[in-house]
C-alpha cells in the first residue's frame, strides 16, 4: 500500500499491472481488498489502480464525509498514480462516486462503468441522521434475527463456493465503525441533479443483478436509460455482489467495453 495526504486525511492506495487505466472504487463498508475477484481475473492485462474509502481499509477515518468529498479522494488517487485518464469502476456507493466524479472531472475520465447502484436523486425520501446511527450500532443483532434471502443476498445463482469464499475474506476485511457510519451519512444526504446525469457525454456501462437487495435492479435500469447511450448488462437472479455471483460475465462484459471505448479512442 502506498499513502498520500489529502487535506490531513491519510488515504491507502495500491496500483498494479500496466496497459490500460482503470481506476476501481469500492462500495460502502468494504476496503479495495474486495476487488480482490476482479484483479485476479484481469490485473495482469490492466494498470488497476484502487484506494481504500476513507473509513475503510487503511485510511483515516473521519466522522464527516461527503461523496463529492470522497470523489475528490479519487481524483487526488488518479494523480498519485501519475493517470492522467481512466476507466472509472464503481460499485454500490463506489459507483454513486464514480457517478459524481463523471459529473465533477469528465476531462479525467475514458468511461464509466457502474455496477450495482443509482442515480439518487432529490425527490428519494432521506432517512433521519439518528436513524441510521441506530442502525449501524444495532447491525449485529440485525443480522442474527435476519431471514436470508437469496443466498444471503448474493442471488439464487451464485456459486456456493465462491460465495463461502467472499464470506471468509470478508470476515478480516477492516473497517471503523464511525467512519462507515460516516459513509452513510454521506450518501443519505447525497442527490444527483438528474438534468446533469441525462447531459453526460461519457460511454458508460451499467451492471446490475436482478435479485440485488440493496439497490432495486430498477433503480439500476433508471440509471442506465437516464445516461445518453449507456449500455445495460442484467445478471439473472445474481444478488448486490455480482463479481462474486457472475463474476466471468462482468469481467467478460467489462473488458469488452473497454476494449470498444480504448478502440474509438485510438480512431479519434
Amino acid at each position: 500500500m502506498r499513502f498520500l495526504d489529502r487535506g490531513g486525511v491519510r488515504l491507502a492506495w495500491t496500483e498494479e499491472g500496466s496497459g490500460v487505466p482503470i481506476l476501481l472504487i469500492m462500495g460502502h463498508r468494504y476496503s479495495s481488498g474486495m476487488w480482490y475477484p476482479l484483479k485476479e481475473a484481469m490485473g495482469g492485462r490492466y494498470h488497476l489502480i484502487s484506494f481504500d474509502n476513507r473509513g475503510t481499509g487503511q485510511s483515516d477515518a473521519p466522522r464527516r464525509t461527503s461523496v463529492s468529498e470522497m470523489a475528490a479522494d479519487a481524483l487526488a488517487v488518479l494523480d498519485a498514480a501519475g493517470v492522467e485518464t481512466a476507466h472509472v469502476y464503481g460499485v454500490s456507493m463506489g459507483g454513486g462516486i464514480a457517478l459524481e466524479f463523471g459529473l465533477r472531472y469528465p476531462e479525467r475520465v475514458r468511461s464509466l462503468i457502474l455496477g450495482c447502484t443509482m442515480a439518487k436523486t432529490a425527490d428519494i425520501k432521506r432517512k433521519p441522521d439518528w436513524l441510521i446511527r441506530l442502525l449501524y450500532h444495532a447491525m449485529p443483532v440485525l443480522k442474527i434475527l435476519a431471514k436470508p434471502k437469496f443466498k444471503n443476498g448474493y442471488g439464487d445463482a451464485a456459486p456456493d463456493d465462491r460465495i463461502a469464499r467472499d464470506m471468509v475474506v470478508l470476515k478480516t476485511d477492516p473497517f471503523v465503525l464511525h467512519g462507515v457510519i460516516a459513509q452513510g451519512l454521506a450518501v443519505s444526504a447525497y442527490s444527483v441533479n438528474p438534468d446533469e446525469v441525462r447531459a453526460l457525454k461519457l460511454p458508460t456501462l451499467v451492471l446490475h443483478g436482478t435479485q440485488d437487495l440493496l439497490v432495486p435492479y430498477e433503480a439500476g435500469k433508471a440509471l442506465a436509460e437516464m445516461i445518453p447511450g449507456a449500455r445495460l448488462i442484467t445478471f439473472q437472479d445474481i444478488g448486490h455482489n455480482y463479481f462474486i455471483g457472475a463474476g466471468e460475465q462482468a469481467n467478460a462484459e467489462t473488458e469488452a467495453f473497454i476494449a470498444e471505448v480504448e478502440a474509438a479512442r485510438a480512431a479519434g
